[in-house]
């Protein structure tokens, strides 16, 4: 258990700046708005090292516990996944921003935005002031290159997801704010691109346990890696993660995969950035949202059949192609990261207790009670803790060592590279070869069936981490994902004479459909309270 919410500050100076960061950000009906000047003295504030350091801090804060969308929190995280067709929500939230029904006052995405401009206006008061701060100027510069990485990551998400975005380097005036215009999303992410490849020779390669949280080189360049993929930098996105694989610095963990989300292995040299929690203090409230009701949570999310279908069989191949799928027992013989990600009626235990959603039982869990597909998210439950489920103080993963292999795999093959053996075997069969999975090796060189392999293998091995939505959005297929009929859990062997819920032809839950509006839904809409400040914005296409 973690004694101190990034640990290089106590609780008392967290909440301090935390106090600090909600004076620093100011209250104005825009968003871009963050003029901290009639709110806190800036003349009086940036005077030592501690204040840089209080400052510093308030740029990493995303709030605890009830904290609202963005792109470091572990719930506005796994709802990008859901959006992305990996599941739904309770109250279908994350649903609505890929199911047809997104408008520009829809306050989901409109909260994304506004969370993050928050955060870039932190970063952006920080970098106005800190070159005033007498301190010694290799830790004045490792400061500076963290904040600029944080800045870069998410301005590079603003563009992802909105498009043309308004782009400042310094903290605006109310004027400024309401009358900023849009940069195109090209010139954002190019933006994001130098700001982070200047960064990271500032930073260390690692950090002493009393600055986990902190931002490290393989950090910095985990986000490069991702801004050059999507602008479909192959050559460099390729040389970039290189840097991270030559480091040396991180494995993939051989201890197990489940526990890599447990409190107990958040430590793990596979985790190359992770947002912090301390219970009490800074904690997070994922697990109630989590649990299903059987052991007291909300059983708020809902994984898709599809999400399930994905996962290969023990012998390499898929369920379409492997003699080993049984449509009778459609959950053996599969990928054992299957069962560490969904909890599957009458198969998963949890503390001892079987999870059941049978619409035939009891179970408060069953499908028959609420909107649910049948399944539950297992990957993120932690046996290991006994307390308050909105007490939380397990940290969330936002980058893991496998996310960096399967991008460099990735940018070899679009990049033209030849692949060979040696290459999937240090990359691929790395993530699938550790000893809780134990995978079949990847032995095929053929670009197009490695690409195929790569894609479902960033799917289940980071299901629920956030990734999946800019995966489909970068190759073009979100579309193809979206616009579907979604199916939950086996219901039945027998589906031409089964009547009681329906089911398609191999006995499955017809669950939900979406939607998906190919050629708007790409991008999310510019929040109407935007453009009721800012008139020298433009709405994006369709909405």
């Amino acid at each position: 258990m973690k004694t101190i919410k990034y640990k290089f500050l106590s609780p008392a100076k967290v909440l301090c700046v935390i106090t600090m960061s909600v004076l620093t950000i100011g209250c104005t009906e825009d968003f871009l708005d963050k003029q901290p000047l009639d709110q806190i003295s800036d003349a009086t504030f940036w005077k030592t090292e501690n204040d840089a350091m209080l400052a510093l801090t308030g740029c990493y804060n995303i709030g605890a516990y009830w904290a609202g969308q963005d792109f470091f929190n572990g719930i506005s995280l796994l709802w990008l996944d859901l959006a992305a067709g990996d599941g739904s929500e309770k109250e279908f939230y994350p649903d609505h921003m890929t199911d047809g029904t997104l408008n520009s006052s829809y306050w989901v995405t409109a909260a994304y935005w506004s969370n993050t401009y928050g955060k870039i206006s932190k970063c952006n008061n920080f970098l106005d002031h800190i070159d005033a701060v007498p301190m010694d100027e290799v830790k004045k510069a490792m400061m500076k290159a963290e904040i600029r990485t944080l800045r870069a990551y998410c301005y590079f998400n603003l563009a992802l997801y909105f498009g043309n975005v308004p782009l400042s380097t310094h903290l605006l005036t109310v004027e400024e704010a309401n009358n900023i215009p849009q940069t195109s999303r090209a010139d954002v992410w190019a933006f994001a691109e130098q700001e982070l490849a200047a960064s990271y020779p500032d930073l260390p390669s690692t950090r002493p346990s009393n600055e986990d949280g902190r931002i490290t080189a393989g950090a910095s360049l985990a986000f490069l890696g991702r801004v050059q993929m999507a602008e479909q930098k192959w050559h460099d996105a390729a040389l970039t993660y290189k840097q991270i694989i030559d480091s040396q610095v991180y494995i993939i963990d051989q201890a197990g995969f489940a526990q890599l989300f447990w409190q107990t292995g958040e430590s793990s040299k596979e985790v190359i950035f992770s947002t912090q929690y301390q219970p009490d203090v800074y904690a997070q409230v994922l697990p109630q949202y989590l649990y299903p009701e059987t052991y007291g949570g909300w059983h708020q999310f809902s994984p898709y059949n599809e999400l399930v279908q994905s996962y290969e069989c023990t012998d390499g191949k898929t369920i379409e192609l492997s003699p080993l799928y049984n449509s009778s027992t459609p959950y053996d013989n599969r990928d054992p990261r299957l069962d560490y990600t969904i909890m599957i009626s009458d198969r998963t235990q949890f503390k001892g207790v079987t999870y059941v959603s049978r619409p035939d039982s009891s179970s408060p869990d069953r499908i028959s009670r609420y909107s649910w597909s049948g399944y539950c998210i297992n990957k993120l439950m932690d046996p290991t803790f006994d307390g308050n489920l909105m007490n939380y103080g397990g940290n969330f993963p936002v980058v893991r060592y496998p996310e960096v292999l399967l991008g460099y795999l990735e940018s070899k093959l679009e990049a033209g590279e030849g692949i060979t053996q040696s290459l999937l075997d240090e990359t691929v069969n790395l993530i699938r070869n550790r000893p809780t999975v134990n995978m079949p090796d990847v032995t095929t060189t053929d670009p197009n069936a490695v690409r195929e392999i790569l894609r479902r293998e960033r799917k289940v091995e980071l299901a629920f981490e956030g990734i999946h939505y800019y995966d489909i959005l970068r190759w073009g297929t979100a579309g193809q994902e979206l616009n579907r009929q979604f199916t939950g859990m086996k219901l039945t062997n027998t589906p031409e004479s089964y009547s009681d819920y329906p089911v398609d032809s191999n006995g499955f839950y017809i669950y939900q459909r979406r939607n998906f509006i190919v050629g708007v839904n790409e991008l999310w809409p510019i929040p109407q309270t935007e453009l009721n400040i800012n008139k020298n914005l433009v709405q994006n296409p369709g909405y």
